[in-house]
């Protein structure tokens, strides 16, 4: 595997002259914006990593006269914060990033799907828009953004239930296929991509592929931004190199005691001391989303994985029994081996049902429950029994 040096970087946050890069992009092709997406190898900032490119040119293929860029603004993974300072400071990137996703899907409508809690921005975001909406239409472009509100439901991050949710309807994920890119808001081909992503395409329009490649690693191009929260003397935000171990991150964000790092958030991975310089911080090792949570000694891994039990459980929207049913016995199960109601060997029959929910649960969500739960049993069983 290959793996980097931590390398700080300004890609995200770079000043730049936003006129000339939409000047650049409207003169663009089509093919031309989606082929330098392709080329750069950029994946989705969210934390799914699905290639950008590809998601672009699968929603331009389809006929339809009505197309959607939308923008999952509805940052709820616990301990990730990296899109709310995006909004806060560089929203014209943002909205920029979705005008040339329009150029390249042809669509002209976007939305924003704002994280509920973050409404306090839009006396700031509402009248950058507006002068965005100015400067577009002076350059040539046919592309109105709009901002819709979350409601502060975890499950509405889920692309599909965040549909729901725009058209006015309770948050629940939808059955796929039909996958967005033929059927996605409105019942139209639409391109989600998360706030980070936006932002970092126009960076690529502006550079061109070739810089975007340079950073990172075959499997995990360009930089990141993230999240640092946890038992760190420098909590933050910050841009940087993808492909670096957790053991270099660590040496740098670390409070010099780190025995965890949970790459991710809830649903991502608890990377323990002993596996720091062998994982990559990557598609290639524990992809994140921007959350990174660091954990020392003075911790108990049974609380970290009690309060992420008892948040999914919590966060659940209830539609299919895999998560609804499975996120509760896995809460009640870690309880009772903790109190010594249940064998230590109950831990394997609850991993087993961790591994059910992997595969039957509908959406994202309960799939990914499992993360958290197998790597801080697997790692610090002697923490979670009686």
């Amino acid at each position: 595997m290959e793996n980097k040096e931590l390398t700080k970087v300004d890609l995200i946050f770079e000043k730049i002259d936003n006129t000339e890069v939409l000047k650049k992009a409207f003169n663009m092709t089509q093919a031309g914006i989606i082929q330098d997406m392709l080329d750069s190898g950029l994946k989705g900032r969210g934390g799914a990593g699905f290639p950008t490119g590809l998601k672009w040119k699968y929603t331009a293929a389809e006929n339809s006269p009505d197309k959607y860029v939308v923008c999952n603004a509805d940052e709820g993974e616990p301990g990730t914060f990296k899109d709310r300072e995006i909004l806060d400071r560089v929203s014209n990137k943002v909205h920029g990033g979705m005008v040339i996703a329009g150029k390249a899907i042809g669509a002209k409508k976007g939305i924003v799907y704002l994280r509920g809690e973050y409404r306090y921005l839009l006396p700031k975001l509402m009248p950058e828009l507006e002068a965005f909406h100015k400067l577009i239409k002076e350059i040539g472009f046919d592309f109105e953004i709009e901002y819709k509100m979350g409601s502060g439901a975890y499950i509405c991050g889920e692309e599909s239930a965040l549909f729901e949710s725009i058209e006015g309807r309770r948050g629940e994920p939808r059955n796929k296929p039909p996958y967005p890119t033929v059927s996605g808001v409105y019942g139209k081909p639409t391109s989600i991509n998360n706030v980070e992503t936006l932002v970092t395409a126009m960076m690529i329009i502006n550079h061109g592929p070739q810089k975007f490649i340079s950073y990172g690693t075959k499997d995990s191009r360009g930089s990141k931004v993230f999240s640092v929260s946890g038992d760190t003397p420098t909590p933050g935000i910050f841009e940087l190199e993808l492909g670096m171990t957790v053991l270099q991150f660590v040496d740098e964000f670390g409070d010099g005691d780190t025995k965890a790092v949970q790459v991710g958030g809830a649903s991502g991975f608890c990377v323990p001391r002993k596996k720091f310089a062998e994982t990559i911080i990557g598609f290639e090792g524990v992809p994140t989303g921007g959350s990174m949570k660091l954990f020392n000694s003075s911790r108990s891994m049974y609380n970290v994985l009690h309060n992420y039990l008892d948040f999914f459980a919590e966060e659940s929207c209830g539609q299919c029994t895999p998560c609804r049913v499975g996120c509760q016995q896995l809460l009640k199960g870690v309880e009772k081996v903790k109190k010594g109601e249940a064998k230590s060997t109950y831990l394997n029959e609850l991993t087993k049902l961790a591994d059910t929910m992997k595969i039957a649960a509908k959406c994202g969500l309960g799939q990914s429950v499992g993360n958290a739960f197998k790597s801080i049993v697997g790692n610090f069983r002697e923490e979670i029994i009686y």
